[in-house]
């Protein structure tokens, strides 16, 4: 089992090398696909390359007054008034899902210094033509935790052009 550190390193660790030109679609799923990259620790000049892709489900709206019965199950009575406090201003989130499915991932393990591997990916991959590619630096013993860093940060990046879509459909 992992460490916190373990996490905090591989979190800490995770570089987007080439991010996707797109955000995540608003009304519909959005699929991306990634190239994750990592030193073996135990080997010298050997890089394995994780291709695969994480499907984005459309955000949904949470309104206020359904927050808390999505969001709080397990929470305490604090909680539960805090989500009531947001009920009452009124705010209103977007919930996004994710679904990564091991299967879809193909491994191959490279020779060659990191920095090298990464410029031959990034001259196969042609943006123009996959504008939802993206190349990741990571952790190999903690990939997963890097590849969740990323689809957080894409999340992050997405959600004002998804409220602004949502309000200019009135939705909001």
């Amino acid at each position: 089992m992992k460490s916190e550190d373990d996490f905090q390193y591989a979190v800490e660790n995770t570089k987007v090398i080439v991010a996707p030109d797109r955000r995540i679609a608003t009304f519909g799923s959005t699929s991306f696909r990634f190239h994750l990259v990592s030193e073996l620790l135990d080997r010298v000049n050997v890089v394995r390359v994780r291709d695969g892709r994480i499907e984005a489900d459309q955000p949904r709206i949470v309104s206020p007054q359904n927050f808390s019965k999505v969001l709080l199950e397990g929470f305490g009575e604090k909680a539960r008034r805090y989500a009531d406090s947001l009920e009452e201003h009124k705010l209103t989130f977007l919930k996004y899902g994710f679904q990564f499915r091991k299967g879809d991932v193909i491994e191959e393990v490279v020779h060659g210094a990191l920095p090298e591997v990464i410029e031959r990916i990034q001259g196969r991959i042609n943006p123009a033509e996959e504008p939802l590619t993206a190349i990741i630096e990571g952790v190999d013993d903690a990939w997963e935790v890097c590849l969740l860093k990323f689809t957080v940060d894409l999340v992050q990046q997405s959600a004002g052009g998804n409220v602004n879509d949502f309000r200019r459909r009135g939705l909001l």
